[in-house]
């Protein structure tokens, strides 16, 4: 990758990133670097799921003449990041949102006088990055109820500050809404029969915590499926995470809004770790890429030209060198997409 504009690149060492390997940053600033040197220092990237802030420190050290606006849920991830980018000034700026709610905290921010919102109202967005899914940061606070692998209470919320609980979920939600969650998120093929399970347990006593839940997972589904496909609780947990935080919802939402804001030849680049959240991205953005011009005409109109073309063939994937560095990496699936004008 060449580098950015400017000789005062700052160093990046990744001993000193927090324990957590940002998911292929080389490869996610190579994508967003043309905008970004185009813009110079009105330059603005958008990192909607900033976690320990590790893609935007990258981008800091790599585009010296650029400003990141950081977006999370999670205010006790946003105070760590916002530690951990200090050195690098006004040249970052943390909101505290879902990242499809960024709008009007993104508005009051440029009214406060914060620059990077107010040249990104003025200019738009030279890049977004949307690294989906859980953090590793979350993952690894055991309180915050995320793994299977040890007993916490069944939380899960990204921003634990409102919401609904995974233990909400399981201790309200009928038997229909259950099966649906487990086999629409989960992809749980005994989503039915766990749905069941759930139900007749929760009378006995109500869920709480992950290790109870777990056990009735072990207890239900059948022993020859919990040998293949990896531990029997990861997908039944990877719904209740999907439905307490409106994962999904969000990713629908945001595209929108965020490919409405990129500067023309700005990028948007979203990494999903789900065939839910990969479907999710390929489907909007072919209808941003694809031209309205009403059938059978000969020719494009100017007014139904697509405004926005696809930057990645597909969807990329981490290189092996990428996966032995960083096996998280392991799932990823890399779309971009460019706004024309």
């Amino acid at each position: 990758m060449e580098k950015a504009l400017g000789s005062e690149e700052l160093s990046y060492d990744i001993t000193d990133n927090h324990g957590h390997v940002p998911v292929m940053r080389e490869r996610m600033a190579a994508l967003i670097e043309s905008p970004v040197a185009a813009l110079g220092d009105r330059a603005v990237i958008l990192d909607g799921t900033l976690g320990a802030g590790g893609h935007t420190e990258y981008f800091l050290s790599q585009f010296p003449q650029a400003m990141v606006i950081g977006l999370d849920r999670d205010e006790h991830s946003l105070a760590d990041a916002r530690k951990r980018l200090e050195p690098f000034g006004e040249r970052f700026l943390g909101l505290h949102c879902r990242f499809d709610q960024f709008e009007e905290p993104l508005a009051e921010a440029a009214a406060a006088g914060a620059r990077p919102a107010q040249v990104v109202q003025e200019a738009g967005f030279a890049g977004a990055l949307f690294d989906l899914g859980v953090s590793s940061m979350q993952l690894d606070q055991v309180e915050r109820g995320f793994a299977y692998r040890v007993d916490a209470p069944l939380d899960m919320r990204m921003d634990d500050s409102t919401g609904i609980t995974a233990a909400d979920v399981l201790n309200t939600y009928s038997h229909g809404d259950l099966a649906r969650i487990l086999k629409n998120y989960g992809d749980e093929r005994f989503a039915g029969k766990i749905a069941s399970a759930i139900l007749r347990e929760r009378e006995k006593e109500p869920f709480s915590t992950s290790g109870r839940l777990v056990e009735l997972l072990y207890a239900t589904i059948p022993a020859a499926s919990r040998r293949t496909g990896g531990h029997p609780a990861k997908r039944t947990f990877q719904a209740l995470r999907v439905e307490v935080n409106r994962e999904l919802e969000a990713i629908e939402n945001v595209i929108p809004v965020v490919v409405d804001k990129l500067a023309p030849g700005g990028r948007a680049v979203f990494m999903s770790y789900q065939s839910l959240e990969d479907k999710i991205v390929k489907r909007l953005f072919k209808e941003y890429t694809t031209s309205k011009t009403p059938p059978g005409l000969p020719m494009d109109l100017p007014e139904f030209a697509a405004k926005y073309r696809l930057v990645t063939r597909g969807a990329e994937k981490a290189n092996e060198q990428e996966i032995a560095d960083n096996p998280r990496s392991a799932p990823v699936r890399v779309r971009a997409i460019e706004a024309l004008t």
